[in-house]
């Protein structure tokens, strides 16, 4: 922190990087210097570096809170003598708009973004926020920012009467705010709304679970009273948000990002730039890695098959940028830029020139080879190579290629243009400049990017697949799978995992069935019922029935009789005696297994931490992020209850599920 006094104007300068965060020693600073600036006419608070405060220290949130609190330095910038013009840029977040508002007057420059994203870690503000501002802003955009978690840009708050100004030179504008006259914003008036209902089932609708938006609309609605009643309310519970699991899982989630898009590993390491891309196969997944790579500002080749081939990937393309552009996410100009940034064919050495080359066509290892043939015959010896397989091992696929050690996995999920994960796949000759290329590469797309190492299925379909055995397991035992769906759709899944296959197909999971055949452990029970409905056509929504039916015009999905018999003549078969499942049952078992074999992936070296595989199952999977993923739900839950679950499951399938050696116990075979 910095002060300076120039002409009775108190120049207060927030030096605290990477975001200049309201840690204890900031709050310390910033009273003092509202202290020692008594006397000048006007003080301007700014922040160094390049954003102002954009939010609160959350490493400290674990323990007690420490004096100087925050609401207490707030309310001190309302109430100082000497007013306070706050001059705004990059992101002001959190307590830093809870700051900017307590100021006299607010000056941003173009492109500044504002919000109230405590909801996102399971919060509400702590230092009036919630209280100021629907004073400040109005309910609409209060509600926009707390409850459901939208940044604002400086225009808009300009428009809302919310700031004075925007500026690229605020600072030639100081001058003119000596002595102006304002109205603190804990004193205004808030006017009532005939849209408050409205707001209210818009908010319950979004939280989806969560608890943590519907107090933050409760707490705006405290802003009717007077302030100095009002905002202890608030401080209290956000303090008592803290220590809620929902918090706590959102905190855990949003340091577990951080921690994998920058591995250890990789430290000092330089990435190879990335201007130019190919992409071999424009297939749905080929074409949305492509709207991403545009969308990041690269040059974009696919390559495909034959011309027609070809044509209809470019059309694919141009539909996924048009409706970029009807939904608002791009302008005409960039939709035309990234247009003339885009080029399909079906020739290789149209591709000689490309930084790296993403192979996404189908999971079949001959084909995979044979494209790595090719581009290894066009392509400079430098230039980076990966492969999209979701199963195969990309050792196998890579093979003969020179100068394996540019060679890597770049796992997408679909649809590309739009999911956050990438697994970034290690092979044994991947090297270490490699894997800083794919993680910066995948940084640049705006994704999250997590390591991994390779087995089958690498991190996240690993779990899926223990997850959907777990699953018919259940329902060889009792279940019924609108019955499964259900209980995981009420823990906070976006689909149960029988909704979820019938979503991807019946088809995908039976190849890889059928790829497992030859290494099946014998003792592994096996449940034919997924491949019945396959033997009868039913791959999914696609087909118009799988685990469920799906009538024409609609696209909720329908309990079909006869998958119900298809099941119970498995059972009668089987002589398979029957348990009634509870919701919380069904729930146990699968997060369980998912939770044992996350742990059994880290103790392998596949994954570097147990966050690692909640931020590849929260961001790729559907995994509640309220919830902190399968891992830290088995820490939440403690390993002595996993255990007994665990017994539960190998007593109903015997020699079925090797223990993670956490979770290991004498009573249990390891085989």
């Amino acid at each position: 922190m910095k002060t300076e006094i120039i002409d009775r104007i108190a120049w207060v300068t927030i030096d605290n990087p990477p975001v200049n965060a309201t840690s204890t020693a900031v709050r310390s600073e910033l009273l003092q210097a509202i202290n020692d600036i008594q006397g000048c006419k006007l003080a301007v608070l700014q922040c160094a570096g390049k954003t102002f405060v954009a939010g609160g220290d959350m490493s400290e949130f674990d323990a007690p809170p420490a004096a100087p609190h925050l609401p207490d330095v707030v309310n001190a910038i309302e109430n100082s003598p000497v007013p306070f013009l706050a001059i705004l840029h990059g992101s002001v977040l959190g307590g830093g708009l809870e700051i900017a508002m307590a100021c006299a007057y607010r000056i941003a420059k173009p492109g500044t973004k504002f919000g109230l994203p405590e909801v996102n870690v399971g919060l509400i503000p702590g230092a009036g926020g919630t209280q100021r501002a629907p004073r400040l802003l109005g309910w609409e955009a209060a509600v926009k920012m707390a409850c459901l978690g939208q940044l604002a840009s400086a225009q808009e708050l300009l428009e809302l009467g919310a700031i004075d100004a925007v500026s690229d030179d605020p600072r030639s504008q100081v001058a003119t705010f000596i002595d102006r006259p304002f109205v603190p914003v804990s004193t205004r008036d808030v006017p009532p709304s005939q849209i408050m209902d409205t707001l209210g089932e818009t908010v319950r609708r979004s939280a989806k679970g969560r608890i943590a938006p519907l107090h933050n609309f409760t707490a705006l609605q405290w802003a009717a009273a007077p302030y100095k009643t009002s905002q202890p309310k608030e401080r209290t519970l956000h303090l008592a948000l803290r220590q809620s699991d929902e918090s706590k899982a959102l905190r855990h989630i949003f340091f577990a990002e951080r921690a994998s898009s920058r591995p250890e590993a990789l430290r000092g390491t330089t990435p190879q730039p990335v201007a130019s891309v190919a992409i071999v196969g424009g297939g749905l997944m080929g074409c949305g890695i492509a709207s991403a790579c545009l969308n990041a500002g690269h040059s974009v080749h696919i390559v495909e098959r034959d011309v027609e081939a070809a044509a209809k990937a470019t059309d694919t393309v141009r539909g996924l940028l048009q409706g970029a552009l009807e939904r608002g996410k791009i302008s005409e100009e960039q939709f035309q830029g990234r247009l003339k940034a885009f080029h399909a064919s079906d020739i290789y050495a149209d591709i000689a020139h490309v930084d790296l080359a993403i192979e996404a066509v189908f999971e079949d290892l001959a084909a995979k080879q044979d494209v790595f043939n090719e581009l290894s015959r066009v392509m400079r010896p430098d230039a980076l190579l990966a492969t999209n397989t979701s199963y195969l091992d990309p050792n196998d696929i890579f093979a003969g290629v020179p100068n394996p050690e540019r060679c890597l996995g770049l796992h997408f999920f679909s649809p590309a243009h739009i999911m956050k994960l990438v697994e970034v796949i290690r092979t044994q000759s991947t090297g270490m400049s490699a894997l800083a290329s794919g993680f910066a590469f995948a940084k640049g797309l705006r994704k999250t990017p997590v390591l991994a190492g390779v087995c089958d299925g690498f991190i996240g379909n690993r779990i899926l697949a223990a997850y959907r055995r777990a699953a018919e397991y259940l329902l060889a035992d009792g279940a019924l799978p609108y019955e499964v769906d259900a209980a995981m759709r009420a823990f906070g899944m976006a689909m149960g995992p029988f909704e979820a296959q019938d979503q991807s197909g019946l088809q995908i999971a039976e190849a890889n069935r059928r790829r497992q055949d030859v290494n099946r452990d014998p003792n592994e029970r096996y449940v034919t019922i997924s491949d019945r409905l396959c033997a009868k056509g039913r791959l999914g929504r696609r087909s118009g029935m799988g685990w469920y039916s799906y009538s024409a015009g609609s696209k909720a999905p329908q309990c079909d009789p006869q998958v119900e018999e298809i099941i119970f003549d498995y059972r009668a078969k089987t002589g398979l005696s029957q348990t009634k499942f509870t919701a919380e049952d069904i729930q146990t078992q699968l997060l369980t297994a998912m939770a044992n074999e996350g742990a059994r992936i880290v103790e392998e070296g596949i994954a570097d931490s147990a966050a690692d595989v909640d931020v590849v199952k929260t961001s790729g999977y559907g995994f509640p992020r309220w919830r902190g993923g399968p891992m830290h739900w088995a820490t939440m839950v403690g390993p002595d209850a996993l255990i007994a679950t665990l017994n539960t499951m190998d007593q109903a399938s015997p020699g079925s599920w090797i223990r993670a050696s956490k979770y290991s116990n004498t009573s249990f075979d390891q085989r």
